[in-house]
């Protein structure tokens, strides 16, 4: 019998729509004149962001943790050839696990290198004084050169994916991010998601952003 669960709790949605609109808006004022000083902000508020992330994966909600989409080689064949696990058609599944992951990478390499950047030009990153030049300009020919496009291409991957869902598998992904709930078959445990829980990713978050502060200001 199917019935709707809270999946995905609210600080998971705040951050993947707050990730969202930082990454427009980074694409944005990365090419912007003038606009540099809000690259670097909204890139230190990416950075509190994935930290964020990094935390809640291991004490947010059941279907946030890492633990619920880390899953064994044979798990992922199972799911290609199309026997999935129950937990694969509640949380991320192994594909869009692969795409978490991936996404998180990715963008801890971007802003990494972002940090400790060199263009000889417009912009140093507030570590850059921590490396040497040439790391700072490998840095900068990363973050320009390569990073972006790696983002840009995992982007274009994950918007297929969410349509390729919609229309093939009449799933759809975007309102159980959006709302929280999603119908599941069967058994399943929600995700934790009342006022102590939120309570303690607004914690998180403040400490996570303390940190970034603390980084860039030092």
């Amino acid at each position: 019998m199917a019935a709707f669960i809270r999946v995905w709790d609210l600080p998971t949605r705040l951050f993947h729509w707050a990730l969202v609109a930082c990454v427009i808006a980074l694409a944005i004022t990365g090419y912007a004149d003038n606009a540099l000083e809000w690259h670097s902000r909204l890139g230190y508020a990416v950075l509190a962001l994935l930290l964020f992330r990094i935390v809640w994966g291991f004490v947010g909600g059941r279907w946030s943790r890492f633990a619920s989409f880390l899953y064994a080689p044979a798990s992922v064949v199972a799911y290609l050839r199309g026997r999935p696990h129950p937990d694969h058609l509640v949380g991320h599944n192994p594909l869009g696990a692969a795409s978490v992951f991936a996404m998180l990478l990715v963008l801890l390499a971007q802003v990494g290198t972002g940090l400790v950047s060199d263009d000889d030009s417009a912009f140093q990153g507030p570590l850059n004084r921590y490396v040497s030049s040439a790391k700072g300009l490998a840095a900068t020919w990363y973050h320009k050169r390569i990073g972006q496009w790696l983002l840009l291409a995992l982007v274009v991957l994950h918007l297929v994916a969410v349509l390729f869902y919609l229309v093939r598998k009449k799933d759809d992904l975007v309102r159980p991010m959006v709302l929280g709930d999603k119908q599941v078959h069967g058994q399943a445990a929600p995700s934790r998601d009342d006022a102590t829980s939120r309570a303690l990713a607004s914690v998180v978050l403040a400490a996570c952003g303390g940190l970034v502060w603390w980084l860039v200001k030092s």
